[in-house]
């Protein structure tokens, strides 16, 4: 997939810098690895971060500050990072869905970004673009029902829109069956480094749980 950022994201978020990850997967409905690394890396921040400080997250940030900036209340409509990390500290489990939402949710904590994972093989086209939700656009969040995405940054297909850093589409959610995995990492912080170990860090969770070679990723802005 080629991705673009449009200018009205440039406007906003003028250090914007994201990755791209294409990897061909297994996906599995539960792997226990999988599940002690992400149950130590909650312990470690239950002893590091509070509900408050998290907040302070550069990554975490910066994405409220887009939001700010775009017209949407981030404490309303809470990018995915921060709603999985408040859950953590709040003492709360993480839900449990499959073996490649759960690592993506596991990148997410890890780095602060709000990453979209997607079943790439429902992608329309061949050209993701990063723009700013519409008033009255249609949108089905992943068991959320119908949102609105009015001022929230929204990656389109051909067809519409896929994903928010609140929530990602129906439309293009991961399942059990999915064999081809896009995800798209969002860093309005503009730390490329950062958003480049984040990716790496994903390509060896990849390797680790999902029989895969941990594919490709690239950097786009």
């Amino acid at each position: 997939m080629k991705v673009i950022v449009s200018e009205e994201i440039k406007h906003v978020c003028p250090s914007f810098v994201g990755a791209c990850v294409d990897a061909q997967v297994v996906n599995t409905p539960y792997s226990e690895p999988l599940w002690q690394e992400i149950e130590a890396l909650c312990n470690k921040f239950r002893e590091q971060l509070t509900t408050e400080s998290l907040k302070e997250m550069t990554s975490i940030a910066a994405t409220r500050r887009v939001y700010k900036a775009c017209g949407k209340d981030p404490s309303r409509y809470r990018p995915a990072s921060e709603a999985l990390i408040r859950r953590v500290l709040q003492g709360k489990q993480l839900y449990q869905l499959n073996t490649l939402v759960d690592l993506v949710n596991l990148a997410s904590i890890a780095f602060g970004y709000s990453i979209g994972g997607f079943d790439a093989s429902q992608f329309q086209g061949d050209t993701l673009t990063l723009g700013i939700g519409r008033e009255g656009e249609p949108y089905e969040g992943i068991g959320r029902g119908m949102i609105n995405i009015q001022g929230l940054p929204v990656y389109r297909d051909a067809v519409g829109g896929v994903g928010t850093p609140t929530s990602d589409h129906e439309r293009t959610k991961i399942t059990d069956a999915t064999t081809h995995l896009v995800v798209l990492i969002n860093g309005y912080d503009g730390d490329e480094q950062r958003v480049r170990d984040n990716a790496e860090y994903i390509q060896s969770l990849l390797r680790n749980y999902c029989h895969s070679d941990g594919g490709t990723y690239y950097i786009y802005r």
